[in-house]
């Protein structure tokens, strides 16, 4: 049993003043691995003033010495890639290949991006180039907290505080209590890149103790949550007294879109980029429309797709996905799964229960149902499982009305051959992010959605961008 109860505050790990024990649980087997302390009020107040008193000076650093910061951070982070892996598998059940692989790497890859963003960014320049007096200024906001989630552990933290460090601000980090180990791990690597103390700071916690203490706390400038739409409202109440500025990236129903000249793979591909990392992913594409003369065929792949993916144990080396974070996330899924069948959709693949030869851990059946309704639940809410519906459709605007029709715009995603249709689609798609064709996005590309997926972005300049707050000055005096 690893024992991890104490915070990292100060620059120093210290032992909790408010803390209750809470046993870490490997979704795999259901059994305990590791014990963290939830923090209380004191904890947070201990980890705000650190990160107060540190503000004035590390706001003032230059650019060149925050670079060079940054560098060491990839350097050190980069040594400590199994580590990493190791704990997140453990901690959110991510298979063993899939965590030391790109649920550790996309860190490493976000502190590069950041640091090839930051080299150019410019935090002073005119307002044109024909106003030399009138400066436009880039300035760190503050205090921040930043509350990341379980499903894509790094992925989120290194969003957050490499951005947030880099604009010249301090931070608290409460990681969620489900996945806290692999944060816990950044925390040392933040150490020993030589991060001055009081600067990163983090306190693990749940979100009704560390986190309500943490976005309403008087001496917090800045919350960038990542979570469910539903916890998102709820920080963004308790902000509103203070006044804070609030960046959320919150829940989503990608729709893909699939017409009948999509290219051969389109299906199947689809349905995989829904089952990864067990459905866990807020910009998973987990709605699929699919033009009716190809909807038949559709149906029989996505199928055949879900049927083929293998679900295993974390310690397992392989392309399998893992089994659902927790009890409450598997209880979740199954009635999710329940109420498809009940609202009358055709299930085509997987079902309630475990898969075969997996009679204990949070595992799911990869599930797709067919000939599915706009008014159906498992169109409209988010499910967070491996769970894939799939609706025909007769022609391009009743694609769009139907893909937008919905409370959440994160990501879409578009499959057609026709590259004037695929413009079309991606301008009319209400969503922060359309991925066209299997394309993914680069690199230092903004993150966040639309609607009730969220409030601002995250990623490159972008997200060096949501953590400052903008000057004009009038009158600057030229000097030279």
């Amino acid at each position: 049993m690893q024992d991890a109860r104490q915070f990292y505050i100060d620059g120093q790990w210290v032992d909790p003043i408010d803390g209750s024990d809470l046993m870490v649980i490997n979704p795999s087997n259901e059994t305990p691995f590791a014990v963290i302390a939830l923090g209380g009020q004191t904890d947070v107040d201990a980890a705000v003033a650190a990160a107060k008193t540190a503000f004035p000076s590390y706001s003032q650093s230059s650019k060149a010495e925050r670079l060079a910061l940054m560098r060491r951070i990839l350097k050190v982070y980069e040594a400590h890639t199994d580590e990493m892996g190791d704990a997140i598998s453990a901690e959110m059940g991510a298979p063993i290949d899939f965590a030391r692989g790109i649920q550790t790497t996309i860190g490493a890859d976000h502190i590069r991006d950041f640091i090839e963003a930051f080299d150019g960014f410019d935090f002073e320049r005119p307002l044109k180039p024909n106003t030399p007096n009138d400066l436009i200024i880039h300035e760190p906001v503050g205090v921040c907290a930043l509350i990341t989630p379980w499903n894509w552990p790094m992925n989120q933290v290194t969003l957050k505080a490499i951005a947030a460090l880099a604009a010249g601000c301090t931070m608290v980090l409460k990681p969620s209590e489900e996945a806290p180990i692999s944060s816990m791990v950044f925390a040392r690597i933040m150490h020993e890149a030589g991060v001055p103390k009081g600067v990163f700071n983090l306190v693990n916690g749940d979100g009704v103790g560390v986190g309500t203490a943490l976005t309403r706390h008087r001496d917090v400038d800045l919350i960038s949550f990542t979570g469910s739409t539903r916890a998102g409202i709820a920080i963004s109440k308790n902000a509103a007294d203070g006044m804070k500025r609030v960046s959320l990236e919150l829940g989503g129903k990608g729709a893909n879109v699939i017409f009948a000249d999509a290219d051969a793979k389109a299906v199947t591909r689809g349905a995989n980029h829904c089952f990864n990392n067990t459905g866990q992913s807020c910009n998973a594409p987990t709605r699929m429309l699919v033009e009716r003369s190809r909807y038949h065929e559709a149906v029989e792949q996505a199928a055949a797709a879900a049927e083929a993916r293998k679900v295993d144990v974390t310690e397992k080396s392989g392309g399998h996905i893992g089994p659902l974070v927790n009890q409450t996330q598997f209880d979740k899924v199954q009635d999710m799964i329940e109420a498809g069948i009940k609202d009358g959709a055709r299930l085509v693949a997987g079902g309630l229960g475990r898969p075969e030869g997996l009679n204990r851990g949070y595992f799911v059946r990869p599930t797709v149902f067919a000939d599915c309704t706009d008014d159906m639940r498992i169109v409209r809410d988010e499910i967070f499982g491996p769970v894939l519906t799939i609706q025909p459709f007769d022609t391009e605007e009743q694609a769009i009305a139907m893909a937008n029709d919905t409370e959440y715009g994160l990501a879409n995603y578009v499959q057609t051959q026709d590259p004037a249709r695929a413009n079309r689609m991606a301008r009319a798609l209400r969503s922060g992010m359309v991925e066209m064709n299997g394309t993914f996005r680069s690199g230092g590309s903004p993150f966040g959605g639309y609607k009730k997926s969220g409030i601002g972005r995250e990623g490159g300049v972008f997200g060096i961008e949501e953590f400052t707050e903008v000057k004009a000055i009038g009158g600057w005096q030229v000097e030279g």
